[in-house]
């Protein structure tokens, strides 16, 4: 009788609670399945025609790929020394690398700017090597890197601390250094929570858009596609542009919870 009480009081209070959540739910649903429903298959397959548009995703996916690449390379290591090492300034790193994800992205362009921009010292220095900021592939994926990164590493640093150090004292334990154990122990260890991070980062980077457009309109990324087309003909032709976008963030967030899932599981 009592079990039985018990689930009636579950049921109860798990329904209160969807009840509570069905505005935001509703928030987060209602305006992507009206752009879904007031967008059809043949806008979606003409869209796929307009070499600009193409283009323009081929460049965001290729711009968020080398960022991913980027934080994968420079972040890992910073995520694993995060992971084990207490030092001082420790908490002041972890604020720092999750400053972008707070502070507005057009702030972040013009930052990038007033110390990338030709006439600065680091700019000048970058131009005298052939490296130019504004307006230029460069320019995209430093943005889409500052972006995306802290969501790289943080994931980074989550999977390096749920492998236990003790599989990495019985490594040392048996002879082999740090980096033998890093490559050995870590990363095959964490590899689930590494792919997350890649997948977070790109997709952040591909839904960029204040700092793009300050540090490079031209060569245009999607972002910046379905703004102007917006600006300069409506919802009719951004509409299909958007829906595309949104499902190549839908495609990136599933295998990112999938692979989620199975790291539980294992």
């Amino acid at each position: 009788m009592a079990i039985k009480r018990s689930a009636t009081q579950d049921r109860g209070f798990y329904s209160a609670l969807f009840i509570f959540s069905l505005p935001i739910i509703l928030l987060l649903a209602l305006p992507l399945l009206k752009m879904f429903t007031s967008t059809g298959i043949k806008e979606l397959l003409s869209t796929l025609k307009d070499v600009e548009v193409l283009r323009a995703i081929g460049r965001s996916l290729f711009t968020a790929g080398a960022a991913g690449l980027i934080a994968l390379i420079f972040g890992t290591p910073l995520a694993y020394l995060l992971s084990r090492r207490e030092f001082f300034g420790k908490r002041f790193v972890e604020g720092l690398i999750d400053l972008p994800i707070m502070i507005p992205h057009p702030v972040i362009g013009i930052a990038i700017l007033g110390l990338a921009a030709k006439g600065t010292l680091i700019g000048d220095a970058l131009l005298g090597l052939g490296l130019e900021i504004m307006g230029t592939y460069k320019g995209l994926i430093l943005v889409l890197t500052f972006v995306g990164a802290p969501f790289y590493i943080n994931s980074a640093k989550a999977g390096f601390e749920a492998v236990p150090k003790r599989l990495e004292h019985v490594s040392r334990s048996l002879g082999a250094g740090p980096w033998q154990t890093f490559f050995a122990i870590a990363l095959p260890l964490s590899w689930r929570s590494l792919l997350i991070g890649i997948i977070m980062c790109m997709a952040r980077a591909i839904s960029e858009f204040g700092a793009v457009v300050i540090v490079a309109y031209h060569p245009m990324l999607a972002s910046v596609l379905i703004y102007e087309r917006f600006t300069a003909y409506g919802l009719t032709y951004s509409r299909p542009v958007a829906v595309w976008l949104i499902l190549i963030s839908m495609v990136l967030f599933v295998s990112m919870r999938l692979l989620s899932k199975k790291e539980r599981t294992f």
